[in-house]
């Protein structure tokens, strides 16, 4: 009789390592592993072979690059999405896609499960499963750190380490990173280990190793960089003049951000669980097209469509985070945001200086700004009257006068 299967996200790390053998023993089923390239670049060599000696009857390593960067940054982007004030969600808006693919295999295979390695206490978990519910509502999710017997048998990575070992799977556990990261095209995170004290400093000399994507911005050029992102429909579609995918405009956007030691941030969020946990972020390219978005927006959004969208922003940045992409309110919100974007097309320049961003210039075919309307000089289009003012003004002093009269309070002390 032929073993179930199911499916595993995979990133070869000790935790999913040991999660496969563990399930193959547990469950009696057939392991197949299911890794997403999403940028995560050397992370992912040799990781078939390290799949399949683990015991793992199939492996997919899907490139999955393209899609991120064009079904899921964009559309995030163009909502203004900025979580708490400072995060730009990277680590968030990768999971939808890697759920969404993983079910895919999963059908395809005829898996009777998923299952992932994400832990009881993080975020990770409610993404991958929310997706597999709004997806294919009826597949099983098996979630190994919320299993009592996996936890009993694995209480620490001394543990982890020592069944690694017993049973010959290829794994590197060192103490000489003590911090968990997460990579792809958009972003890498750190948290965990010396991170978990608020106090520490990230910014510290002695600890800049830690960092992958940018310079410091002691280290940065002492020379600024100007460039210029050219939008059309509210999506960045070049970069000083060359025409770019989305997949390119983010590599080539990190590379510059990174270079100039833009986008890093350190932060204490609330967890979707209910904690708060600290976090250091590098996204630099994020943070450039971020900017340029939001400068492109000022120059050809309506006024009362870009106040409705940014309303939206907190609900939508929450949602990212808390896992739900595929719900229909996201869905809802995102019809608007695209609604929005039509006319944010034109060109940003900026300029880049030691962990800086400043626009440095704004053109648009599509302008809604208009010098000689707001000029302080004579309006030689005699569009604005200054004295409508005062009835736009005793209009709006109408309610205010009103209220003052029956409470009696003048706000004077």
């Amino acid at each position: 009789m032929a073993k179930n299967k199911i499916v595993l996200a995979y990133s070869g790390g000790l935790d999913t390592s040991v999660i496969l053998t563990w399930l193959k023993e547990t469950y009696d089923a057939e392991i197949i592993t299911f890794t997403a390239d999403i940028g995560q670049k050397d992370e992912l060599d040799g990781l078939e072979e390290k799949a399949l000696k683990t015991g793992a009857s199939k492996v997919y390593i899907d490139d999955l690059r393209a899609e991120f960067a064009k079904d899921f940054i964009y559309p995030m982007f163009q909502s203004g999405a900025l979580y708490e004030g400072q995060y730009l969600l990277g680590t968030s808006i990768a999971r939808p896609l890697i759920a969404k693919r993983m079910v895919e295999i999963a059908l395809a295979e005829g898996a009777t499960a998923i299952a992932h390695g994400a832990t009881g206490k993080g975020n990770d978990q409610v993404r991958f499963e929310l997706t597999a519910a709004a997806l294919t509502p009826n597949i099983e999710v098996i979630a190994p750190w919320r299993d009592e017997a996996f936890r009993e048998a694995f209480p620490g990575r001394a543990e982890m380490i020592a069944y690694a070992e017993k049973h010959g799977i290829p794994v590197q556990a060192s103490a000489s990173k003590p911090y968990s990261t997460d990579r792809n095209l958009l972003h890498i995170s750190f948290e965990s280990g010396m991170l978990e004290d608020p106090w520490f400093d990230s910014s510290a000399a002695d600890v800049e190793d830690m960092y992958v994507l940018s310079v410091s911005p002691e280290k940065a050029p002492d020379e600024a960089e100007y460039i210029e992102l050219e939008f059309e429909g509210g999506n960045c579609v070049a970069i000083n003049g060359e025409s770019l995918s989305p997949l390119e405009v983010m590599e080539k956007l990190n590379e510059i951000g990174g270079k100039h030691g833009v986008g890093r941030v350190d932060m204490v969020e609330n967890r979707f669980v209910g904690m708060k946990s600290r976090g250091v972020y590098e996204t630099p390219g994020g943070s450039l097209l971020f900017t340029a978005h939001r400068k492109m927006e000022s120059l050809t959004m309506d006024r009362d469509v870009m106040h409705l969208r940014d309303s939206l922003i907190s609900k939508y940045s929450t949602l990212v985070y808390n896992g739900f992409w595929f719900a229909p309110e996201r869905i809802a919100i995102q019809a608007l945001v695209n609604e929005s974007q039509k006319n944010v097309t034109g060109t940003v320049r900026l300029k880049l200086y030691k962990g800086n961003i400043m626009a440095a210039g704004l053109k648009s075919p599509v302008s809604l700004y208009n010098p000689h309307i707001a000029t302080m000089e004579a309006d030689p289009t005699q569009a604005y009257d200054q004295g409508d003012a005062t009835g736009f003004i005793r209009l709006n002093a109408l309610r205010l006068k009103v209220s003052s009269g029956v409470t009696g309070a003048s706000g004077i002390n």
